[in-house]
């Protein structure tokens, strides 16, 4: 067992800037797994380079099938805990020690960074976008009988058992990989909390989900959680993992 957390970054065609992300992340002496999930760039070879473990999947996933390769890989190397972090440098590798001392603090499965809960986070959604993200976070909170205000942050600590039943399953598709993933959990007993956390706005190029793709999206998952099309998830106890 690894007592610290694997930084787990899913890629796409992030060479501006995976390096930066990675060289941070590394700084903090955590080890570091670059998911690329079938870029076309130079992501797999400049995250090597930047001294990140790369596992290399043959074709595009999606983030949400990046991050269940990441989460088999970690439970099969034996590590109890993981810390997602995007490709794009809006999230902060210096607040990772707040997830993991919240996530002991309060005795956590899972440790959600807030940009809403922020006084220094920098990346402005739209008001269409805040509006409906707020909506999600109302979901969310119901589910897990505690006020969450960022459900779709993607800056978040994972521990056992959660982190084995993402491991076996996991929601692919945009918003499922956050959203979905939270309010799964919260329905089958795990722990969620959050902590404020200065998000930014990406380093290079722009969020692949455009206005229309995104209403789309979030109409699916509204569906999906409001119907319990999730998959349910097991709550393990440490013995039961063995």
């Amino acid at each position: 067992m690894h007592s610290g957390p694997l930084v787990i970054i899913p890629a796409f065609n992030e060479g501006a800037s995976i390096t930066q992300v990675v060289k941070g992340a590394l700084s903090l002496r955590f080890k570091v797994l670059v998911v690329d999930d079938g870029s076309s760039d130079s992501t797999s070879e400049l995250a090597s380079e930047a001294g990140a473990t790369v596992l290399q999947l043959p074709f595009n996933l999606g983030v949400g099938g990046a991050l269940r390769a990441g989460f088999r890989y970690a439970v099969d190397y034996g590590y109890t805990s993981v810390v997602q972090i995007d490709a794009d440098g809006q999230h902060p590798h210096h607040q990772i020690t707040d997830l993991m001392q919240a996530a002991e603090q309060h005795n956590a499965h899972m440790v959600i960074g807030s940009r809403y809960l922020s006084d220094t986070s920098t990346l402005a959604p739209t008001l269409l976008r805040r509006f409906a993200m707020r909506f999600l976070g109302l979901i969310a909170s119901r589910s897990a009988g505690r006020q969450l205000t960022d459900s779709t942050s993607g800056f978040r600590i994972i521990r056992q058992p959660l982190l084995a039943e993402f491991a076996r399953d996991f929601p692919s598709y945009y918003l499922g990989d956050t959203f979905e993933a939270t309010v799964a959990a919260a329905r089958a007993g795990y722990r969620i909390v959050e902590i404020p956390a200065s998000l930014s706005p990406r380093l290079h190029g722009q969020s692949s989900a455009n206005s229309l793709r995104a209403i789309m999206l979030i109409a699916k998952v509204l569906l999906v959680t409001g119907a319990r099309l999730h998959k349910r998830l097991r709550y393990s106890t440490p013995a039961q993992l063995k």
